[in-house]
């Protein structure tokens, strides 16, 4: 059995990030010892390092206690995974998009834009400008 810090060392994670993931149920709360010390089994690791890599593709907290959900569910299958998954990369994509659009607004903008020039004429500025007054 392990303590909080321990496992929040061992899983990469604070031990507040461990204390969150108690609160919103993505990994069982531990059983306590006499003295009132969370005693966490090796799993709680391989939970919270589940979430983790789940955050680093992207998934909510949200998707992520579906995917927990289905995971634990016998009769599951990938069908319902492979879905949250394709909305998710139909999310990326969308997010994709939107900063390739802001970066093509943009670059037009620092091009035009002269160091030397006066704050009162930089076209960054007065492009934020317009775009406030409409």
């Amino acid at each position: 059995m392990l303590r909080i810090g321990e496992v929040a060392n061992k899983s990469h994670v604070g031990v507040e990030t461990v204390r969150f993931y108690e609160r919103e149920g993505l990994i069982a709360l531990p059983k306590r010892n006499v003295s009132g010390y969370r005693q966490y089994s090796e799993s709680a690791i391989k939970q919270i390092q589940f979430i983790q890599h789940a955050k680093t593709l992207g998934f909510s907290l949200k998707d992520i206690r579906e995917l927990i959900k289905l995971k634990s569910t016998r009769d599951a299958r990938c069908k319902s995974i492979k879905s949250t998954a394709k909305a998710k990369i139909a999310d990326i994509q969308e997010k994709i998009d939107a900063l390739k659009r802001m970066k093509m607004a943009l670059e037009p903008l620092v091009a035009q834009c002269k160091s030397s020039d006066p704050i009162s004429d930089c076209p960054i500025l007065n492009a934020l400008d317009e775009t406030a007054n409409e």
